[in-house]
């Protein structure tokens, strides 16, 4: 397991609550590992919405670039906070990943367009 956010305290906090993965200071519109690929990504928390705007795209992309073929990236956001889940869909596509399925909440209940969430499993193709 790998975790990875820009901010070196909230690393410093993680690697003090939950030794043994590794954690790396680092921007996810950036983001490089030297590891094999992995199967899974998970971004939970609203990361999506709190990345540099303008950034959502590369972050797909960089997030693409460390799953295999095949693999998932599984993300949750409030749809209520600045990044609309139209352009959310034009960026899964334009960073070569497809949305797979898409939940309402992490619990999986199912997605409406009212929902105020959304949880979507994107494939790495």
């Amino acid at each position: 397991m790998v975790g990875v956010d820009v901010d070196p305290v909230l690393i410093e906090a993680a690697q003090e609550d939950h030794p043994g993965p590794r954690w790396i200071v680092g921007d996810l519109a950036t983001l490089s590992l030297d590891e094999d690929p992995f199967d899974l990504a998970v971004v939970a928390g609203n990361v999506l919405a709190f990345v540099a705007p303008g950034t959502e795209r590369s972050v797909l992309t960089s997030l693409r670039s460390v799953v295999r073929p095949g693999g998932r990236i599984i993300t949750g956001f409030g749809t209520d906070r600045g990044y609309e889940l139209e352009a959310f869909d034009a960026d899964v596509v334009a960073a070569g990943l497809v949305v797979q399925q898409r939940f309402a909440t992490w619990d999986l209940v199912p997605w409406t367009p009212d929902a105020d969430f959304a949880v979507s499993f994107l494939l790495v193709v």
